[in-house]
C-alpha cells in the first residue's frame, strides 16, 4: 500500500534549524539565523514552510513527572473482548489522566499503552479499579519499566 503523505524534502539550512531547535526549542531565531548565516526572517519563513508541510508542530515544555512524585512507568497491553469496542475503550482511557499513550498493535494485545502511577500500589488501583473495569476490556498486561535508556525524536 503506497502512503499517501510525500516525504517532505529539507536541505542542510532546514537541517541545521530543526537541530537547534530540538535541541532547544526556545533557542532565539537571531541566534539560530547568525550560526546557521542567514536572516531570522529566513528562519522564520522556512519553518512556516516546515509547519505547513506537518513536519513540525508547535512547541512542548517537557514535564518531568518524577518530580510530581510519579516513579512507576507500566505499559499495558490490552485485550479486548471484541474489535468493535475499540473506540468506546479509547474513549474511556482518555478520561484516565495516567494513560500517556495508546496505540493499536498488532499481535497479541489490540492496544498498547503508557501509562503513570505514583507506585505500584497506585498502578494496581488503576489497572483493577479504572482500566480493567472498562466495558469491552478482557484483560490487561502489565510490563513494568525499570529505567529509560533512550529517549530522543528522529534524527534530522
Amino acid at each position: 500500500m503506497k502512503s499517501k503523505n510525500k516525504p517532505i524534502i529539507i536541505d542542510g539550512i532546514d537541517k541545521k534549524i530543526l537541530r537547534a531547535l530540538t535541541e532547544d526549542a526556545r533557542t532565539p531565531i537571531l541566534e539560530i539565523a547568525r550560526n546557521v548565516g542567514i536572516s531570522g526572517a529566513a528562519i522564520h519563513q522556512r519553518l512556516r514552510k516546515l509547519e505547513k508541510s506537518k513536519l513540525i508542530s508547535g512547541s512542548q515544555f517537557v514535564i518531568d513527572p518524577k518530580v510530581l512524585g510519579y516513579s512507576t512507568m507500566t505499559f499495558v497491553g490490552i485485550h479486548l473482548e471484541k474489535a468493535v469496542n475499540t473506540e468506546d475503550v479509547i474513549r474511556a482511557l482518555k478520561k484516565i489522566p495516567e494513560v500517556l499513550e495508546c496505540h493499536y498493535t498488532t499481535g497479541d494485545w489490540n492496544l498498547f499503552i503508557k501509562m503513570l502511577a505514583y507506585n505500584n500500589n497506585h498502578l494496581m488501583l488503576l489497572l483493577n479499579n479504572k482500566i480493567q473495569t472498562i466495558v469491552g476490556v478482557s484483560r490487561t498486561e502489565s510490563i513494568i519499566s525499570l529505567d529509560q535508556q533512550i529517549n530522543r525524536q528522529i534524527r534530522i
